[in-house]
């Protein structure tokens, strides 16, 4: 094959990984309104639910709020305490396929569950130490991220039966320091955000090592304390990148693919960005800013892709 041959198809393929992908786009915000006991301060978990709501943890209020998907308030629940449906520092927020909702309850050392509405299913201690991040599963194993000592990822039924635990801290294969985020891809695959070794791991369901990618900096594929995860139906990857104020997006296996978002609080710029959540069907991004207390949701553009001829591409070339 010729050098413009190889060099023509390696252009063909970046094309052709745009086209797919294309870029994401600033859609619309919702913020927390004043004087209000709707009001959110800190926010930080919020995912989308089969029934097209975004679900987001108040954290600094102790409740979970639910939207509509362009952010009209539809209800909450929750208080502060230690009781059945009070929270003490709620931060992961995830949905099963059933519509119920698990939620990290941070300084309570647990997670509950609850209807799509809000009413108490159960509640789960089971010995975590700061669970932070949540997710459920397809088949609704759910997934929690623990800080601390363990510095680890337990996994649970659905009903909170302890099914097994993997991690510890460190910086090596399945290892974390300070694992602040977890979801599940559509193969089953579970992505955990490693914030403090700046990196993306990636396990089979039951927590044997994929793979990895990241490091430290600001470059394509580079984090800086990046503290939130979240994968489509199609198996696009978004991270939350925190300290570069920006939203990266990949691949499952971690090719980079784009990204968005500058230091600012225009539209499509955050503060202190904290979680990435999706609509269900994957075509919304959703982003929690705690520092400039919004949600910002994203789509994808396809206007950005610019049809091309293969001679157009070879002329790049010459």
């Amino acid at each position: 094959m010729s050098k413009l041959a190889i060099t023509t198809a390696a252009a063909l393929g970046a094309l052709a990984a745009f086209c797919a992908y294309g870029a994401w786009v600033y859609e619309g915000q919702w913020r927390s309104p004043k004087a209000n006991t709707r009001a959110f301060a800190r926010p930080v978990g919020v995912t989308g639910a089969p029934n097209g709501r975004i679900y987001l943890a108040n954290t600094y209020f102790d409740r979970v709020h639910y939207y509509g998907p362009k952010g009209k308030f539809l209800g909450m629940w929750g208080s502060y305490g230690q009781g059945e449906g009070q929270f003490d520092g709620p931060c992961g927020v995830a949905v099963a396929p059933n519509g119920n909702v698990y939620v990290a309850d941070v300084r309570n050392f647990r997670f509950q569950y609850f209807t799509p509405n809000g009413s108490f299913l159960g509640v789960i201690a089971a010995q975590l130490t700061r669970p932070n991040g949540v997710a459920v599963a397809a088949n609704g194993t759910v997934y929690v991220t623990e800080l601390w000592e363990a510095h680890g990822v337990a996994y649970f039924t659905s009903t909170g039966s302890y099914l097994g635990r993997w991690g510890g801290l460190g910086s090596g294969e399945g290892q974390f320091d300070a694992p602040y985020a977890v979801a599940v891809g559509p193969n089953g695959n579970v992505y955990v955000i490693d914030t403090s070794n700046h990196r993306v791991q990636y396990f089979t369901p039951t927590g044997s090592f994929l793979g990895k990618w990241g490091s430290v900096g600001s470059g394509p594929g580079q984090f800086a304390a990046p503290n939130g995860i979240a994968v489509a139906p199609d198996g696009t990857v978004f991270v939350c990148d925190c300290f570069n104020r920006r939203i990266q997006y990949f691949t499952a296996t971690g090719s980079y693919l784009g990204q968005w978002g500058t230091t600012g609080t225009g539209k499509g710029q955050f503060l202190y960005p904290t979680r990435v959540g999706l609509s269900w069907d994957g075509t919304r991004v959703y982003v929690t800013d705690r520092d400039n207390p919004r949600v910002q949701y994203f789509r994808e553009s396809p206007s950005n892709v610019v049809p091309s001829s293969l001679g157009r591409v070879k002329a790049l070339f010459r």
